[in-house]
């Protein structure tokens, strides 16, 4: 079940935005996020979001990797 303040809407753009959101959205996957979430919202049963729950984690796998290799190295101006 997500949590209060935790969905996005205009309730939490009323109420600044929510910190787990932000730390997400630095990885690049709330996209992703928000489609769990909604799916969870709907269901009630993570059972049922296994598609949004794969995404979810491939795109957080894909982060962590990409985190893992360091900075790419600066590429020169044209």
């Amino acid at each position: 079940m997500a949590r209060a303040g935790h969905g996005g809407g205009p309730a939490a753009a009323e109420e600044g935005e929510d910190p787990l959101d932000a730390r997400i959205a630095r990885t690049g996957c709330l996209e992703q996020h928000r489609q769990l979430q909604e799916c969870m919202a709907e269901r009630q049963d993570w059972r049922h979001c296994q598609e949004q729950l794969r995404a979810f984690g491939a795109c957080m796998a894909r982060r962590e990797r990409r985190r893992q290799r360091g900075p790419s190295p600066a590429r020169p101006p044209h």
